[in-house]
């Protein structure tokens, strides 16, 4: 990666770049990760070890790391959108080859010192991948179904090696946010409906194959009474400690559910439910609330850029970060199947906040060189 994308904007010097970024959104990252210090610190009793250390070191790096992808032009990224992508497939492709098995599934490779989960970068270079595609494509070709087989491809591919893992929650991930990407570039509204249909229609075949575990957590969310001590078990004691943190919640170190050991992976999955055992309702909504400004200022920066690029990488990672917290909120409320989902930049997990501190350095270049313009195939310099 050559230091000389950091220049490419002519209007801009490296220190005008820097006065360029949006503060207000680095503050508002800050404070979640915060917040993931302070309930990492809970998990482990009141203990800066073995988490709430390791996760506020990282973010110091992660900060560093999203102020230099900032810096890049925007035009950077976009050269390099199609080889991200190819080489996060390639790591996907590692992890069938010589992954390590976690927990039942395969999911992370080892790079040295460094134990990456290739699905987790695959959020990110997929958005990339399509945000490229349909930056080059004029508005009637995108109404065309024969132009939609590149994009579908680019999707696919990374979903099926992803399901593989077997993963369930990242595939539904990439698929999610693929499907907004294509309606932000225009696809039609019917499109979406044939392929709901179809995938409705798919549901019975795609139920043969789901591994065992999987299916038993479908089931279990229809009826986690069914199973207190089993499989309904991490459901029915994540709704114990909802319940049990009232309006404003127990106290720092004070939740029973979650210091008796009774709630399972607190420090990951679960993180959400033990905040709101020990702060409460108020604890959980000033989160959200956190959460609704950040995905608001990304759809703002979103709206801002004057390429289309800029417009459906921002518009794209802003939707990966809502999914995330949407489908990690909604398991642990018992509103869907548990699914292995972190919540970003509050649970602990390295590539997770690798992903996501990177994300936001796109959505940060994406404001920085707002004014950039790319040129798209056949249409010339965009206004």
């Amino acid at each position: 990666m050559s230091l000389a994308g950091f220049n490419r904007n002519p209007e801009l010097s490296l220190g005008q770049k820097i006065l360029q970024v949006n503060w207000g959104l680095i503050l508002l990252i800050a404070a979640l990760a915060g917040i993931g210090c302070v309930m990492l610190y809970s998990a482990a009793d009141g203990s800066l070890t073995p988490w709430a250390q390791r996760h506020a070191l990282r973010f110091g790096g992660g900060l560093v790391l999203l102020l230099t992808v900032a810096m890049f032009d925007i035009r950077f990224w976009f050269r390099w959108s199609y080889p991200i992508y190819v080489v996060g497939v390639l790591l996907l492709i590692a992890v069938e080859v010589m992954g390590t098995v976690g927990m039942g599934a395969q999911r992370w490779i080892q790079l040295g010192p460094l134990t990456l989960q290739p699905s987790e970068v695959m959020k990110v270079a997929i958005v990339m991948a399509l945000a490229r595609y349909f930056h080059g494509m004029a508005e009637e070709e995108i109404v065309r179904p024969t132009k939609l087989i590149g994009p579908l491809v680019l999707v696919g591919l990374p979903t099926v090696l992803v399901l593989k893992q077997p993963d369930l929650g990242t595939s539904l991930i990439l698929i999610m946010v693929s499907g907004v990407l294509f309606f932000a570039a225009g696809v039609r509204l019917w499109k979406f409906g044939v392929v709901a249909a179809l995938g409705a229609a798919a549901v019975p075949v795609a139920w043969q194959f789901l591994h065992d575990y999987q299916k038993q957590r479908v089931l279990t969310f229809l009826n986690p009474e069914s199973d207190p001590l089993g499989a309904g078990y991490h459901i029915m004691q994540s709704k114990i400690a909802l319940g049990a943190g009232g309006m404003f919640g127990k106290g720092l170190l004070e939740g029973s559910q979650s210091h008796l050991n009774f709630l399972p992976e607190k420090q990951t999955d679960f993180i959400f439910t033990m905040l709101a055992e020990e702060f409460g309702l108020m604890g959980g909504v000033a989160l959200l609330v956190l959460y609704a400004l950040v995905i608001l200022y990304g759809f703002a920066i979103a709206l801002r850029a004057r390429n289309q690029f800029g417009r459906l990488l921002a518009i794209g990672l802003t939707a990966n970060l809502f999914l995330y917290v949407f489908i990690n909120i909604a398991m642990v409320m018992g509103l869907i199947p548990v699914v292995g989902v972190p919540l970003p930049l509050v649970s602990y997990g390295g590539t997770a906040m690798l992903a996501i501190m990177i994300s936001f350095g796109l959505v940060v270049s994406v404001y920085v060189h707002r004014d950039v313009r790319i040129p798209r195939r056949g249409l010339g310099e965009e206004d």
